[in-house]
């Protein structure tokens, strides 16, 4: 099956324009861009390299995004971001970066972004040195912003990450995942550093704590909703729109929501069968396992989900002023469940 419109949004409504709300802080993205190539810079060839290569590979970079998009929501009488703003935004991407070297490590990916993944071509070693290259530069990064606060949070933050890959780690090939143990997988995994951006836009502008607060709630949830989507495009995806073969989530023995759903929605040989696929890690049933996931109505509940968090991320911007940057955050939240890529 190929996902040709969001399941989730509605259809009748103007899709979001991610260019439109990245445009806002385009020269600002600029500035973040050029210190994320000036610390790449190393005396070790290989670093620069192999950083180079997987920083270059393209992406929207929402999470720095977010966090210049909340450090002016929450200040939009600021008529320009400061430098540690910039350079938060570049830590921020740093940290990111470090996850997906190790990420494709762990789960022996072969391509993300529609090319080869960086330990196909430069070898797991490397791609797991470079990796803790990126983390450590990230907090050499931290000292210059000069902030025990700041550090606070993206050492906890960075911490949490870790146990979140663990956690993914033991539930790989674990048919008895439950849907609450998901949610706190990728809430660790993934929704932590989006959390974690959104709120250091509010710290880094010197914002009191309910706005902190709820700066970092916004960035949990549509965190959380954007890897939800992620999950719903492994099983319904266009392969080449999405960079990756349909059904890796599967090969991998990874059990997301949508395989958790179906898993408890069915019975008998068909419940037997996705199990067996969870188990053995494998898409040799990949249609059959789509087709029990589409008719158990695991796609829509996933969506579901997706949207009720998306919708908590919307309703924690209650506290942050009208503003350009305050509607660009909620369509960032918008674009989070009805992007097709």
């Amino acid at each position: 099956m190929t996902l040709n419109s969001s399941p989730i949004s509605d259809t009748k409504a103007k899709p979001v324009d991610i260019q439109s709300i990245i445009s806002l802080v385009e020269a600002d993205m600029t500035v973040v861009n050029q210190s994320i190539a000036g610390n790449l810079n190393s005396d070790v060839a290989l670093i620069n390299q192999l950083g180079a290569y997987i920083v270059q590979a393209g992406g929207k970079r929402l999470r720095p995004v977010a966090l210049l998009l909340a450090a002016k929501a929450t200040n939009p009488e600021q008529t320009e971001v400061s430098q540690d703003q910039t350079l938060l935004a570049a830590i921020i991407e740093f940290i990111h970066t470090a996850t997906l070297l190790h990420d494709d490590v762990v789960d022996e990916s072969e391509m993300r972004r529609g090319r080869e993944t960086a330990n196909e071509v430069f070898g797991n070693a490397a791609s797991v040195l470079v990796g803790d290259y990126l983390y450590s530069r990230a907090f050499q990064m931290m000292v210059d912003v000069g902030s025990m606060r700041v550090m606070e949070i993206l050492s906890r933050t960075t911490n949490q990450i870790a146990e979140g890959e663990v956690m993914q780690l033991i539930n790989c090939g674990s048919a008895e995942t439950t849907e609450a143990q998901y949610m706190d997988t990728i809430q660790s995994k993934t929704a932590i550093l989006f959390e974690a951006a959104t709120q250091l836009g509010a710290v880094i502008t010197k914002q009191a704590s309910p706005v902190e607060h709820a700066m970092a709630a916004y960035g949990l949830h549509l965190g959380t909703a954007f890897q939800l989507v992620d999950d719903i495009l492994d099983y319904t995806a266009d392969a080449q729109a999405m960079g990756k073969n349909v059904g890796d989530d599967l090969a991998e023995g990874k059990p997301t929501l949508p395989l958790i759903n179906a898993i408890n929605r069915s019975s008998g040989s068909e419940k037997e069968l996705l199990e067996n696929a969870i188990t053995n890690a494998s898409r040799d049933n990949l249609d059959a396992v789509l087709k029990i996931i589409e008719q158990t109505g695991s796609i829509a509940y996933t969506a579901r989900v997706a949207r009720e968090q998306a919708t908590l991320a919307q309703e924690a911007l209650a506290v942050v002023p009208d503003s350009t940057y305050r509607d660009a955050l909620l369509k960032l939240a918008e674009f989070s469940v009805e992007r097709t890529f």
